[in-house]
């Protein structure tokens, strides 16, 4: 999403508290954008997007337009206010054209959550601990509803490589990970793979393979290697890859592509 509404100051970041067991402050804020989704379809993804607009207001705005024809399920502002926009058994428009795990167009398969940032376009910041102490909770709640495995907990920018950066690699993904969303490797095993193998991890981890190689190291990177995304397969990268794809194994997930 994009718009041109002034922003206001977020609230100091901080670390993400475990456990985590307070309801978030819930709103109803009924979006027109959606529709039925495919008859026998199971909800088994959660797909995590950032905003990127200057405001909250602004999103939140644009996800109940008519005209705009984009909607998420949830929007969580970054007072850990939680908008609820779209009933979990209708399909919301949220991840456009999709792939993960060889399932395309996500939208009929999964819960799309937005999350209130300015984004990569209008000045990237952190997610305050309110905001990601929100989303963790909304995501349980998510979770203990829908036979969502975690990995199937994924971003946007994971399911739409070549057009998406979100949520981003300033995103909490270990802390939630930490409380029981989705998944975060362990310790990285020595020596590294080398870097041909690069391609087939990535496809066993669940992204397409058809996209240019530094595409989806990007994505990966935003994702589970935050620290330098730069498209490459250096060792720590590599490294990084074989032991996502180890707590995948570990954690009973079928073949990824």
């Amino acid at each position: 999403m994009s718009g041109a509404t002034p922003s206001r100051p977020a609230p100091p970041a901080g670390p993400l508290a475990a456990p985590l067991t307070a309801p978030a402050l819930l709103r109803p804020a009924p979006s027109p954008n959606h529709d039925a989704r495919p008859a026998g379809t199971p909800v088994d993804t959660l797909v995590l997007h950032y905003t990127g607009m200057q405001s909250g207001a602004a999103a939140l705005a644009r996800l109940c337009d008519p005209a705009a024809q984009v909607s998420a399920h949830y929007l969580v502002e970054e007072d850990g206010t939680v908008f609820a926009l779209v009933p979990e058994h209708r399909r919301a428009w949220h991840a456009g054209i999709s792939e993960w795990r060889g399932q395309q167009q996500l939208n009929g398969r999964s819960i799309g959550i937005e999350i209130v940032n300015p984004g990569h376009e209008w000045g990237y910041r952190d997610f305050p601990a309110l905001q990601m102490a929100a989303v963790c909770d909304l995501c349980l709640d998510i979770l203990s509803r829908h036979p969502i495995p975690p990995w199937n907990v994924v971003a946007h920018s994971d399911v739409a490589p070549d057009r998406k950066q979100d949520p981003g690699e300033k995103f909490d993904w270990e802390g939630l990970a930490a409380n029981g969303v989705g998944l975060w490797p362990g310790p990285a095993a020595a020596p590294a793979p080398p870097a041909e193998q690069a391609l087939a991890l990535l496809g066993a981890i669940g992204y397409r393979t058809d996209l240019p190689l530094p595409v989806l190291l990007t994505a990966f990177q935003r994702h589970w290697r935050p620290a330098l995304v730069d498209g490459k397969a250096d060792p720590g990268t590599m490294a990084r890859l074989a032991a996502l794809h180890a707590a995948l194994v570990d954690a009973g997930a079928p073949p990824g592509a």
